[in-house]
């Protein structure tokens, strides 16, 4: 199972950062897969190792700031191992190959874009 989530403080002014980072230190030591960009950190793991550890990185932030906003996804697949690697290597598998985005529509493409005219 994957579980993207992001838990911001409230309440605590614009800089958030000290706080998240918090949440990530907790993520990285519970020493199950994870990556963290802009918007999300994933967890790969089961419902009992990875719930524990979402909680626990909430409590970090919490412990900071009087409210928390946890937003939670997860992708559930049974039996399903390095999902948080392979769902990537998948989709850049499929770029590598010419798609039905690649083919002419006959439309003139944006400006700026590959082939297309620049402004004026």
């Amino acid at each position: 199972m994957l579980v993207a989530f992001s838990v911001t403080p409230i309440g605590t002014g614009e800089d958030v950062g000290g706080l998240v980072a918090e949440a990530v230190r907790v993520v990285r030591a519970s020493g199950l897969p994870n990556e963290t960009t802009a918007m999300f950190t994933t967890v790969e793991g089961e419902w009992e190792e990875v719930m524990p550890v979402v909680r626990r990185a909430v409590d970090a932030v919490a412990a900071g700031s009087g409210r928390v906003s946890l937003v939670l996804k997860a992708d559930i697949r049974p039996g399903v191992t390095d999902a948080l690697r392979a769902k990537v290597a998948s989709i850049e598998q499929r770029l590598a190959e010419p798609g039905p985005a690649d083919a002419p529509t006959g439309l003139p493409r944006p400006p700026g874009a590959p082939g297309g005219r620049r402004g004026t």
